[in-house]
């Protein structure tokens, strides 16, 4: 008896396994069509998605410049860098980091991207590493789900849906060539 009971319970956790894996690699196109999804692989290659993302969310614009964030995840025993970003709301991303020059604390492009350790985390938050979003021509608002498809050194690509928030906080300012107010 205890053998069949073990049995079931095997085959059930196999079930339940199989069933997770399967619904974190979407096809790219389900991608598309699913613009709910909070965190969703997208590299079919991918045996468990190696990336995710944390509580990923965009801060809100009329127009003109703005960022993503959210803590990059990756599950897997080898490091993940993310070499460039795209969105349909806007003709141009790059990865952006925060460094100090010549007193003050400016935004430029991340040379090499980020990467995000095996087994480890990457922070992308105001007033350090982020997702610069540029030319933005409509308006991004609170409760907006705005899509982004980041792309993987080595190839692949890693998609998902972050959230438009209003954010007043590090007094950052995402327009070309300002500093950033003092932050550290």
């Amino acid at each position: 008896m205890f053998s069949r009971v073990m049995l079931v319970v095997l085959s059930l956790g196999a079930v339940t396994a199989t069933a997770a894996c399967g619904s974190e690699e979407p096809s790219t196109s389900a991608v598309a069509a699913s613009s709910s999804a909070v965190a969703v692989a997208a590299s079919p290659s991918s045996a468990p998605a190696a990336l995710s993302i944390t509580d990923p969310w965009v801060k809100t614009a009329k127009k003109g410049m703005t960022a993503a964030f959210g803590t990059l995840v990756n599950n897997s025993d080898t490091d993940v860098t993310v070499i460039a970003g795209s969105t349909p709301v806007a003709p141009m991303v790059e990865l952006h980091e925060v460094v100090e020059s010549k007193g003050k604390m400016v935004m430029r492009p991340k040379k090499g991207g980020f990467v995000v350790p095996a087994h480890g985390t990457h922070v992308l938050q105001p007033g350090g590493d982020h997702i610069m979003v540029m030319d933005v021509p409509a308006e991004i608002k609170p409760g907006s789900e705005v899509p982004f498809t980041l792309e993987l050194q080595g190839g692949g690509t890693y998609t998902f849906t972050a959230l438009g928030k209003d954010f007043a906080g590090a007094k950052e300012n995402y327009q070309p060539g300002a500093d950033m107010g003092g932050m550290g």
